[in-house]
């Protein structure tokens, strides 16, 4: 079986860094439903530009339409359905019924892929929604392995099965939570989530309600709904038994730095090129919460929630643009960095090399010590090879 690594693309830039970094396939969003909020949304001629540049490299690219849609949002599907498929998408994912019908009817030769918010939690779902078109299922993030496996079996082969190996985890079944509505007026099944789940609560008796109790585990409150971040890179042999042919990483409005560093681990544990131990180092590397291993193994062991919030053992330096004619390298800024300092080379090709900086020049030709402007331009002598999309990054004790 040939197994595919499918990574986020919120954006024309962390769609050609998962493609440099190893993904087969990526996922975007639209203009209408695709769940999440409008940063990363991709314009018409975006996605164009987008389709394109994926199958320029032989990539899959797949179009997310998969919010719950309301009756004034129906009319607009099949013109925008159309659309997508004129522009050589490679499928779409949605996760209403609704959608799914309309959209066969107007594009009935482009493949539909049913979200993880459908909740698919059984094969005789599996089932029906291959009986009504379906090239694919994504499976709810609740599912064991072998609960994985028994849909497989009994399961067509043409039905291809994705799931999620890696990132954020939501306390609810995927898009059914009503906290962020209800508490902020911001929909999350809109991609417009406060996340009230990652809060800082305190235990108030309704009686006492200027006295708070001390069931907190910190200074700042208890995030009792915290969900850890689901990482499966030390068991994608199990998901591979299982019967998984499309490993998902989530993240779309995560940074380029997290979806090359992702992408990359999960790329040479798929391909088996790269020690675990050293994966899981790379993937601290990148802003995460503490890590779980989600339901894959039945229920999930007591272990307390999430309190330390986002963490990383790297900061993202620079992208390099290219090479001059001279052999300095030109990078683009995205924090600051000055000279003397030991950077790491994060490349499709590299874990591990690093160098000291010793020579920066500015665009004007003028040597400089110190990188302070978001997206400034510089060049730098480098004894490594950098190539264009490579990323250069400073751990956080150097």
């Amino acid at each position: 079986m040939k197994y595919e690594l499918l990574s986020p693309a919120g954006d024309m830039e962390k769609l050609k860094t998962a493609i440099y970094f190893g993904a087969d396939a990526v996922y975007c969003g639209g203009s209408a439903l695709h769940l999440r909020a409008a940063q990363t949304d991709f314009t018409m001629e975006g996605l164009a530009e987008g389709i394109a540049y994926a199958h320029s490299k032989g990539k899959k690219i797949y179009i997310t339409v998969n919010a719950f849609a309301r009756n004034d949002e129906l009319d607009m599907l099949p013109e925008y359905v159309k659309s997508l498929k004129q522009m050589g998408a490679d499928a779409i994912i949605v996760s209403d019924l609704g959608v799914f019908a309309e959209a066969r009817e107007a594009a009935p030769e482009l493949d539909i892929h049913i979200s993880t918010q459908a909740n698919i939690t059984n094969y005789k779902a599996a089932l029906k929604w291959h009986e009504l078109g379906a090239r694919r299922v994504i499976l709810a993030r609740e599912l064991t392995l072998d609960e994985i496996k028994e849909i497989r079996d009994k399961t067509p082969p043409e039905l291809e099965i994705e799931a999620f190996v890696h990132g954020a985890m939501c306390m609810s079944y995927s898009g059914r939570c009503m906290m962020s509505a209800v508490l902020t007026g911001r929909d999350s099944n809109r991609g417009d989530c406060a996340q009230p789940c990652r809060w800082n609560y305190r235990l108030i008796e309704e009686k006492r309600p200027y006295e708070s109790y001390p069931v907190y585990e910190t200074e700042e409150g208890m995030t009792i709904l915290s969900s850890r971040d689901l990482c499966a890179i030390d068991f994608i042999d199990k998901l591979k038994e299982a019967g998984i042919s499309s490993f998902k990483i989530e993240g779309r409005m995560k940074s380029p730095y997290y979806v090359a560093t992702v992408t990359n681990a999960y790329r040479k544990a798929l391909d088996g090129e790269a020690d675990t131990d050293l994966l899981l180092k790379e993937l601290k590397s990148a802003s995460h919460r503490e890590f779980s291993s989600g339901f894959y193994f039945g229920r999930i062991k007591k272990e307390p929630p999430s309190k330390d919030g986002y963490m990383q053992d790297c900061i993202f330096i620079a992208m390099v643009l290219g090479q001059r004619e001279d052999g300095l390298y030109k990078l683009e800024m995205r924090n600051r960095f000055a000279l003397g300092e030991t950077l790491e080379l994060l490349s499709p090709n590299s874990l591990d090399e690093e160098f000291r900086l010793e020579y920066i020049e500015d665009e004007d030709g003028a040597q400089i010590e110190t990188v302070l402007h978001p997206q400034q331009l510089v060049y730098i002598k480098c004894p490594l090879k950098l190539s264009e999309g490579d990323i250069l990054r400073r751990r956080e004790n150097n």
